[in-house]
C-alpha cells in the first residue's frame, strides 16, 4: 500500500479486518465492538454513517509519521492499534463512570450489561496488541516493531496509573491543580504521546526527533484533556452526545471543580463538599456549582490553560522541522482541537 499522505479509511479498513470471527456463535461479541465504534446500530444492522469517535489519535499517528517524512502507509496498523486501545479504555471508562451514553447513543454496559462490557473491552486490548503486530508486514523490521510494542505496553501502564489516580481523586479534596495535570498526563496525554512518537519513528525519525514528537503528542494530549473538561461543564447536549453538565452530575473531580474547591472560603467549600458526597448531584445542586464556577472566572482560567498547551503543541510542532501538507495539515488539526465543541 503506497501513501503519502494520511488516510483514515485504510485505518477503518484495518480495523473492520480484525473484529469479525468465523464462528458465528461469537458474532454477538464482535458486534457489541463494531457497535461501539459507530459501524452498527444496536440490533448489528450496518449504520449509513459513522457514529463513533472522531479517531484523532491515528489521524495524528499517520499525519506524524508524513511528517517525519516517511510513507504513512507503513503506519497503518499502528494508528489501528492506536484507536483500538483508546476504544477499550472507554469501554471500561464508561463502565467506571455508570455512563450511559457516548457519542449520541447508548454506552456499552448500558445496554448489554457490565459483564459482557468488560469482556468486550478486554477482547478490544488483546486485538489491539494484534493491530500493532502486524506492522511487519507494511515492512517495519521485526527489532522496531518489538520496540514498539514495548512502548506500546508501557503507555497501557501509564493509562491505567492515571485511572487508578482519578479514581483515587474521588474520594479526596486534598487534590492540587498540579496533581490532576500529572494524573491525566497518564490518563489522556500517555496514549497521544505514543501517537506521536511512534507515527514519527516509523515515518524514519531519529531518536532526538522521536522525543520531540512525544512532547509534541504530550501537549495535545493535556490542552486536549482540559478542553474536554471545561465541555463536560458547559458544553452543549447536542453537540458533545452527553448530558450538559454531565460531568457535575457525576460528581467529577475535574479541574475546573479542583480549582474552585481550592478558591473557595471555609463554608463554600464545605458545602461544595457536602454535594460531592451525595451519590449523584441534583439539577438544583448542578446550578449551584455551575454559578460558583462563573463567580470565580474558573472556566477563564482553564481556558487560558488550553491555550498555553497549545501554544507548546504549536512550538514544538516547528521544533520537528517538520515540512509539507503533513505538517500543515497537522498544525490545522491542532488549531481546532483548541477550540473543538465535541
Amino acid at each position: 500500500m503506497t501513501m503519502t499522505y494520511p488516510d483514515i479509511a485504510a485505518t477503518e479498513a484495518a480495523m473492520r479486518h480484525l473484529l469479525v470471527s468465523d464462528e458465528p456463535a461469537f458474532a454477538p461479541l464482535y458486534g457489541m465492538m463494531q457497535y461501539h465504534l459507530g459501524w452498527l446500530h444496536e440490533d448489528f444492522t450496518p449504520r449509513s454513517t459513522l457514529a463513533g469517535g472522531k479517531r484523532l489519535r491515528p489521524r495524528i499517528c499517520l499525519l506524524c509519521c508524513a511528517a517525519a517524512g516517511g510513507d504513512a502507509g507503513r503506519a497503518i496498523s499502528a494508528a489501528a492499534a492506536i484507536e483500538l486501545l483508546h476504544n477499550f479504555t472507554l469501554i471500561h471508562d464508561d463502565i467506571q463512570d455508570g455512563s450511559s451514553h457516548r457519542h449520541h447513543q447508548g454506552t456499552v454496559w448500558h445496554i448489554w450489561g457490565m459483564p459482557q462490557a468488560i469482556t468486550v473491552g478486554d477482547g478490544m486490548y488483546a486485538i489491539a496488541h494484534e493491530a500493532l503486530l502486524t506492522l511487519t508486514e507494511t515492512g517495519v523490521p521485526a527489532a522496531a516493531v518489538v520496540a514498539l510494542a514495548r512502548e506500546f505496553n508501557a503507555t497501557v501502564l501509564r493509562i491505567c496509573e492515571g485511572q487508578y489516580q482519578d479514581i483515587g481523586f474521588e474520594n479526596r479534596w486534598d487534590i492540587t491543580g498540579e496533581d490532576y495535570l500529572q494524573m491525566i498526563g497518564g490518563k489522556t496525554a500517555a496514549l497521544f504521546a505514543f501517537s506521536t512518537r511512534a507515527g514519527a519513528l516509523i515515518g524514519g525519525a531519529d531518536a532526538r526527533r522521536a522525543g520531540i514528537y512525544a512532547d509534541l503528542g504530550t501537549a495535545i494530549g493535556l490542552g486536549f484533556q482540559l478542553r474536554d473538561d471545561l465541555l463536560g461543564i458547559w458544553g452543549a447536549a447536542s453537540v458533545t452526545g452527553k448530558p450538559e453538565a454531565d460531568d457535575i452530575r457525576r460528581r467529577k473531580k475535574s479541574l475546573p471543580v479542583i480549582l474552585l474547591h481550592e478558591g473557595l472560603n471555609a463554608d463554600d467549600r464545605a458545602a461544595l463538599e457536602a454535594l460531592y458526597a451525595r451519590d449523584e448531584i441534583a439539577p438544583d445542586g448542578v446550578t449551584t456549582v455551575i454559578a460558583q464556577l462563573d463567580r470565580a472566572s474558573v472556566r477563564a482560567a482553564c481556558e487560558a490553560l488550553v491555550a498555553r498547551f497549545h501554544a507548546d503543541a504549536v512550538a514544538l510542532l516547528d521544533a520537528t522541522g517538520a515540512t509539507g501538507t503533513a505538517r500543515d495539515t497537522l498544525a490545522a488539526l491542532i488549531e481546532a482541537m483548541a477550540v473543538r465543541e465535541a
